[in-house]
């Protein structure tokens, strides 16, 4: 194997590829969070994520490092691992089935500046299935804005994706790796991360469509089909009629102007358009909307494109996968474009074009969802321009050249959009979401990880032409930032050489003055400062419910005046080991409220230095910060007693650690420890490699007597047999432990489930670990269930004298928002999760062609139902359609009874969409809709499932 050691010349440039490379003077710290270990924040993707450092492999792994210019800081986490001779390999073990991946890496640049391709191995168990062509054409940027191919200084956007389907499913434990090949003509490989699926069979044309091949269209891509694409769209609004995209790729040399019609394919990984006008280079794929003239287009506007916004579109089910190599801001060479008004982009996969969706307004009511916006020369997605009541949700974007979600009303106001749901990793440039401008914006529930230079995580400013209040367009009303995780954001700028902080207000086109609610929020893991005020002046933040665990530099850089409020914000792990840096002096003028800790106002320097970061964040758990409660807190008790109050909690029956809250001394990637009690054998807990002993506790709500532990591995014939040495221990209070089980080898054989019952004389403890101390199948401690059952006899109730408390009212409302949701199955991104997210405009579908489908909520506890709302989104593009289904009720999960039989049950667009059905008043915990048949797709649709006490 080779190794530098230090950096590897590329073309002219010097990349910083070898062993670990950090900032001088760091302390070395723990891996932060995966932006997809965040529950209830960011978008619901279909893929399983592994890092490539937390794979087997006998590379090396670089990073982490977040120095701009060095490979590993465009890396997600920071980290990824170099391959650098034939035979070495990064191998992947499927954590459940899967018939496709989507592997992220990088290959060196050619002397020109072009790129070169190199095939690598694809070996599934060992034996090679096909070349995988890893390629640098769309990578490679060099130089300052607005960057070129031509190598040089400041080399970046280093990183590309590739995917590919196995041809077949692929169970559970299957190993999957990426090798070197013998032949390979790159020097070295650096692979960052693989994402598998489970592709649903492409969708068959609907009835009564249109299908571009009807039209001349070529789905083999050997000739151009813009023409035939533009005629059939054409024909679908005439006649009023879907156009369908069969299985295939498409090659386009202009963007299909779309109006008043629903396009849309066979699947994003089925129905692909892609290409580029061999000379007309400022022309390629992409699918627009009309122009509206005076807005936010100001080049040539050719007839069939004049006449906006277009109205009515739909877009759905395909990929737009282009062809774009460089940076050229005024070529429309975007995926998506033009205007479009009361429009839904949903499922559509984006890649290697310019802009994911560059919309100029104005335009209102545009909703993108449920997408994949991934290796863009500039920004994901921009609301460019008098876009108004518009959203983007349920999206994945990564790797941006530019903004990730950006809104820029540049002369005419944005008013009243959102960014909501998403997860946005790894902008090359800028910021991962960031609204220059704009009236009562909202920015709620979203992941951003990893900014690499000159951004933050979350941005809002008076930036950029055109962005001021005399024309309406600076930020205005109240700006709602809530609810988000943002974990290694924010970043050294090469311009000002200083850190700009993961979240960060900025005035320089005029003073910010709003209402800039910041609420509900964690910060992670901050590779600077967590909060930045720069340029003119801001009025009024304010910060409620914030954590901040770790920065590299200071909680708070105060570089210019800002009105800012802080209550219930907690901070820890502050690199710089002083809160605040401020030279404005009373320019600053921060209201220290209530509940705050870690910090306080009085720990301020203004040293006129910007310090190294200090990496001393240590690994926290990213659960959402939870909302601090309303209730005013009880008056102190005369009691000179120190009793605790009594316990609400009661432990239940059968697996008591079900559901449960769960820790691990330490987890590797997506195999976190609450998988252990979710109920499913299918997902595990794996520790860190190579680092025994390891550790897994559940905390039981309250002491109760326990008196037998069955740890399980994953029933897959695919795991084979292993043995792990490990002991259970007990504790009341979580602090002090007593073994109950001793150190023993326990052997998890997959022809008897992977099961180990471990029997122990009867205890009364709220706390249960299993120490792990060795694994003959893997370096590792692992378990896919961490089950704790009784001895039958009834907890003991604490010993207060105190009056229990009096009886919860009964819930109220729609009683399964937000509660735990399964579906015998699901297509693509409608998963079962959005029918009770309170939002009419995600829906579950169920696989194609595969009745009966059932959906299942639990309630968390028997409650009194009475009546069951079922709803489809309330678009009038969802055309009227009887649902045959009944509604089944249960106390315990396991035994239903039928509370309204099988019936048909229609929705229709012009009564919303909303079907109510009245059930028997009776306590129940589980609901489950079971459906039979749909005249309207053949699969089970749901938007919102709702349960009301009568």
């Amino acid at each position: 194997m080779r190794r530098s050691g230090t950096a590897v010349a590329v073309a002219g440039a010097l990349i910083a590829v070898g062993s670990v490379v950090a900032f001088p003077g760091t302390s070395s710290a723990a891996a932060s969070p995966s932006p997809f270990s965040v529950p209830g924040r960011g978008a619901t993707v279909p893929f399983t994520e592994i890092e490539a450092e937390a794979a087997a492999t006998n590379g090396e792994q670089i990073g982490p490092d977040r120095v701009y210019t060095h490979l590993p800081s465009e890396a997600s986490g920071r980290r990824a691992v170099r391959l650098d001779a034939p035979g070495e390999y990064v191998e992947f073990t499927l954590p459940k089935p899967a018939n496709a991946m989507t592997v992220r890496y990088s290959v060196p640049d050619n002397a020109a500046g072009t790129g070169i391709t190199a095939p690598v191995d694809l070996r599934i168990n060992g034996t090679k299935l096909k070349d995988l062509q890893f390629t640098s054409r769309y990578g490679w940027f060099y130089g300052g804005y607005p960057f070129g191919n031509s190598p040089g200084d400041k080399p970046h956007h280093f990183y590309d994706e590739t995917r590919t389907m196995f041809g077949s499913t692929l169970a559970a434990g299957t190993k999957v790796r990426i090798q070197v090949a013998s032949t390979s003509v790159a020097p070295w490989v650096v692979v960052d991360l693989a994402d598998f699926e489970l592709v649903p069979d492409a969708i068959s044309r609907p009835a009564g469509s249109l299908s571009v091949d009807d039209f001349g269209a070529d789905r083999n891509g050997t000739s151009d089909s813009t023409a035939a694409f533009q005629a059939a769209v054409d024909a679908g609004k005439a006649q009023g009629k879907e156009v369908y995209i069969p299985a295939g790729t498409y090659t386009l040399w202009d963007h299909v102007v779309v109006d008043g019609v629903t396009l849309r394919g066979a699947g994003p990984w089925y129905s692909v358009l892609t290409g580029r006008h061999p000379t007309q280079r400022n022309r390629a794929a992409g699918v627009y909307g009309k122009y509206v003239s005076g807005g936010g287009y100001t080049g040539p506007i050719r007839s069939h494109e004049a006449g906006g916004p277009s109205r009515g579109v739909t877009l759905r089910d395909f990929a737009i996968i282009g062809d774009i190599t460089e940076r050229v801001d005024e070529d429309q060479v975007n995926a998506l474009g033009g205007a479009m008004t009361d429009s839904v982009v949903d499922n559509l996969w984006i890649q290697h074009t310019k802009v994911g969706a560059w919309m100029d307004g104005p335009m209102d009511d545009f909703t993108l969802k449920n997408s994949r916006i991934l290796d863009q020369t500039a920004d994901g997605v921009n609301f460019h321009t008098g876009v108004t009541n518009s959203t983007v949700t349920n999206t994945f974007v990564r790797n941006s050249g530019d903004d990730g979600l950006a809104m820029w009303p540049d002369r005419i106001a944005n008013v009243n959009n959102a960014f909501t749901s998403n997860t946005v990793v790894a902008p090359v440039l800028a910021n991962n979401i960031v609204t220059y401008g704009g009236r009562d914006i909202k920015i709620t529930d979203n992941v951003v990880s990893d900014t690499v230079t000159n951004g933050g995580g979350i941005h809002v400013a008076n930036r950029y032409p055109g962005v001021n209040s005399g024309q309406g367009t600076a930020v205005a009303g109240t700006i709602t930032v809530a609810r988000n995780t943002l974990i290694r954001a924010g970043n050294s700028d090469y311009n000002w050489n200083f850190g700009v902080g993961a979240i960060w207000f900025d005035g320089l086109n005029e003073p910010v003055n709003a209402t800039i609610n910041v609420t509900d929020t964690d910060v992670i893991d901050s590779s600077y400062e967590a909060v930045q005020f720069i340029e003119g002046s801001t009025q009024t933040v304010n910060f409620s419910n914030v954590n901040i665990d770790g920065t590299g530099t200071y909680m708070i850089q105060a570089q210019a005046a800002a009105t800012a409020t802080f209550t219930n914000v907690r901070a820890a792990h502050i690199g710089a080991g002083v809160a605040i840096h401020n030279c404005v002096g009373t320019g600053f003028a921060p209201a220290y409220g209530t509940g705050n800790s870690g910090w306080s106002p009085a720990s301020t320097v203004c040293t006129g230095q910007w310090p190294t970061p200090n990496y001393i964040y240590d690994g926290g758990d990213p659960s959402p910060s939870p909302s601090p409660s309303t209730s005013p807190s009880s008056s102190p008790s005369s009691s000179p007693s120190p009793s605790p109050s009594p316990t609400t909690c009661a432990p239940g029956s059968g697996d008591l650690a079900r559901g449960r809250t769960v820790t691990a001394t330490s987890s590797t990637q997506s195999y976190v420890a609450a998988n252990t009690v979710d109920g499913d054998a299918g997902t595990y807990w794996e520790s860190a490699n190579n680092a025994f002993p390891q550790s897994i506790t559940v905390d039981l709500c309250a002491v109760t007597p326990v008196q037998r532990v069955v740890l399980k591995l994953p029933p897959s014939a695919d795991w084979a047999t292993r043995t792990q040495t490990l002991a259970v221990l007990g504790s009341t209070d979580g602090t002090n432990y007593t073994t109950l089980s001793p150190s023993a080898g326990r052997t998890f054989d997959p022809a008897t489930g992977n099961t180990a019952s471990i029997s122990f004389t009867g205890a009364s403890v709220r706390h249960v670990r299993v120490t792990v101390t060795g694994n003959t199948g893997w370096p590792a401690a692992q378990l896919s269930a961490f089950e704790v059952y009784g001895t039958g006899g009834t907890p003991s109730p604490s010993p207060s004298a105190s009056p229990s408390a009096s009886p919860s009212p009964p819930p109220t409302g729609n009683l399964a928002r937000g509660k735990a949701v399964s579906a015998s199955s699901h297509a693509d991104v409608y998963v079962a999760a959005n029918t009770v997210d309170g939002n009419a405009g995600t829906y579950w579908e169920s696989a194609n062609n595969a009745f009966p489908q059932s959906i299942t909520v639990d309630l968390g506890a028997s409650v009194t139902v009475g009546r069951v709302v079922l709803k489809l989104p309330p678009s009038t593009a969802w055309g009227a359609r009887t649902q045959t289904l009944s509604i089944l009720g249960s106390t315990d999960g396991t035994n239903y009874t039928t509370i309204a039989g099988p019936a048909g049950y229609t929705f229709d667009p012009v009564t919303g969409n909303t079907v109510t059905v009245a059930v028997p008043a009776a306590a129940r915990r589980y609901l489950r809709l079971n459906v039979t048949g749909n005249t309207g797709w053949p699969a089970a649709q749901i938007s919102e499932f709702e349960a009301y006490a009568a």
